[in-house]
Order: structure tokens, then sequence, then C-alpha cells
């Protein structure tokens, strides 16, 4: 029987925890695109951090000048400006749509909800998901751990007894494997041997049968293996359990707040990671991300900060249609003090 897949752009999602190997993986992925037409979507451009060689008609990887950029080699990067569907349908739309479509979802996503958006009518005809891949640190996870970072994913957590879930990391890492068509045990070259075929047993404990569990080193994983697992994973969503649907949850947000803090220019970057750094401290905030306008400056100020680890750097001018205002995005464990956030934020914009 003919695969009915066929006709539809295949879509691979890549799954992990924050530092489990998966901007490594996409990188060699483009790099060794072997004439597919790659379309790439991200949360941001700076988190690729694609070669400049490979990017056309920007400065630099992180600034690019509109959502989608064409790169040197054929394939497409854009990122998910406000919504997955309308950055999906923008791919679609294309005079020339991509051969294969990758999705890198964030260090703290459920892949379930977003394999159920290809069930939307808009994407249903036109997309299917070819495969889930779920990359693993191994040697994180032969020392107990998640993730090289784990503090940074789930500080406030750990330290609240109070909280709904009593190992919420534990069940999203469970979930992610859960829904897999194949797993990756990147960093296999830091562990030995047995460790290695242990972690690889643990792992194989928590997929469901049929899932193929490759070992890599670097994200090096060869193109023809990762794509084409022809798995139209959206058909197939009864087989893949989540802890969240079974305590009643539909979506990937309930164990996460994230909000926005709009304001002015700032005065002095400094004077700004400093605060940043001293309210991620207090109100153990995982993720801070956005763009901050600065006075007296033409260019954009890009700010990263994934747990106590904060980045900075002008990447572009404004563009003239540009609003110069700052916008940053703060994401924690549920029961974040949003209104001291803000007001911590808000002291130092002008």
């Amino acid at each position: 029987m003919a695969n009915t897949a066929s006709a539809k752009i295949p879509t691979t999602v890549i799954t992990g925890f924050l530092g489990a190997g998966k901007t490594t993986l996409i990188r060699h992925l483009l790099e060794n695109a072997k004439g597919r037409r790659l379309a790439l979507i991200i949360n941001e451009f700076g988190d690729v951090g694609v070669d400049g060689e490979l990017v056309k008609g920007c400065n630099d990887a992180a600034c690019p000048e509109e959502d989608i950029v064409e790169l040197a080699n054929g394939c497409i990067c854009c990122t998910v400006a406000d919504d997955f569907l309308p950055t999906m349908t923008a791919l679609l739309d294309r005079p020339s749509p991509p051969d294969h479509i990758i999705i890198e979802t964030s260090g703290l996503a459920l892949p379930k909800p977003l394999v159920k958006a290809f069930q939307w009518p808009d994407i249903r005809t036109r997309a299917t998901v070819d495969g889930v891949v779920a990359l693993i640190d191994a040697d994180a996870v032969a020392a107990g751990r998640f993730a090289t970072d784990e503090a940074a994913l789930a500080a406030a957590r750990a330290a609240d007894p109070n909280l709904d879930h009593d190992s919420p990391l534990e069940e999203l890492f469970e979930d992610q494997l859960a829904c897999a068509d194949m797993v990756v045990l990147n960093k296999s070259d830091l562990v030995d041997a047995d460790t290695l075929a242990a972690v690889e047993a643990q792992v194989d404990a928590e997929t469901r049968p049929g899932v193929k569990i490759v070992r890599a080193a670097h994200g090096a994983v060869d193109i023809g293996a990762l794509l084409g697992i022809v798995a139209a994973a959206e058909d197939d969503l009864d087989a893949r359990p989540s802890h969240h649907e079974a305590e009643g949850e539909d979506h990937d947000h309930d164990d996460f707040d994230s909000f926005v803090v709009s304001g002015d220019a700032v005065a002095d970057p400094d004077t700004l990671v400093q605060a940043l750094s001293a309210l991620i401290a207090r109100h153990d905030v995982l993720r801070v991300k956005g763009m901050v306008a600065v006075a007296g400056k033409p260019m954009r100020l890009v700010v990263q900060a994934v747990g106590p680890r904060i980045q900075h750097f002008f990447d572009r001018p404004w563009q003239p249609q540009e609003a110069r205002r700052t916008q940053l995005v703060v994401i924690g464990q549920k029961g974040l003090d949003r209104a001291a956030i803000e007001a911590d934020i808000q002291a130092v914009l002008g």
C-alpha cells in the first residue's frame, strides 16, 4: 500500500534537555545536508549559532533581519516569531517548499503537544511528523542527572516540597522518551563501555517497542539515519503516553510560568545585567531572553540568560520601522513572583 504521507513534507521534531547537544546536532545536519533543502524552525537564531558562512542576507547568524533567512547551502532557517502554526504555514506557503523540516524544541518542552499541532487542518494535509528524536546526555544520565546543568532547569522545584509534582524533571524526561521514535545517546565518548550500556538499558526501559537507540558523540548522526523514519507520529498519539495527560493536563505549560517584561531604554547594560543576575538568584528564574534598547545606542542589545549564566551583545542596528523598546521573556517554575520580578527589571529601565 502506498504511503499516504509521501505527498506531505516530512518534519522531524528534535527534543532534549538544555545541554544535551541539540544545537550541535542541528549544525551537523546543516553541514551535511547532502543537497536536501532543509528548513529549520528554532526558538531563536542565537541559540543555534550556525556558521556565518552558511547565512545569506544578514550580518551575523544571531541577528537576522527577518524571521526567515536563506542559508548559503540552500537551506532555510526561521524562528517561531509568535506562534508555531503561523511559522509552519509561512514555510509551507513558500513558492519552493523545503524537502524536510526540522523543529528544535526548547529544553523544557513536551513533544506531544507539538505533534498534536500537526492535526491542525492547515497543517495536516501538507506536513507530517516523520519522527520525534529525543537527544539524551549520556554522561549526565550516567551521573544520575538529566542535564549537565540540571540546577539551571529546576532549582526552584527541587527546593519546594509543596509543588504539585514530586519529580517534574523525571516526568519530563520520561515523556520525551515515551514520545520518541529515535533516541540519540549523545556524548557517548564521555563514558566507558559498561556505563554506556547501563544508560542504554535505562533509556530502553522508558521507550516504546521498536524505538531505535543511536550512540553519538558531538551530535554526529548520519542524516540518512535521522531523517526518513516515516513515523507519521500525529496519527499515532495514543501510543505515546504522557504523565501530563494522565493527570488531566493537555498542554506543556502547567509546570512553568513565562511572561514578557516590556519597557523603555536602559541607561547602562552592566547595571541591567547585575539586576538580572540578582533576580535570577533570588527568584530561581530558569531563563531570561530578549532584546534591550540602550539609551544613546543605535543597536539592539541581545540578552540571553540560562540560570546564572548571562550573555549580552549588540547584534544589529534598530530598523527604522522598529519601536526601540525593551522586551524580555522570563521563564521559570510555576509560582514565579511576577510582580517582584517586573519591579526589579523596571527599576533599571528608563
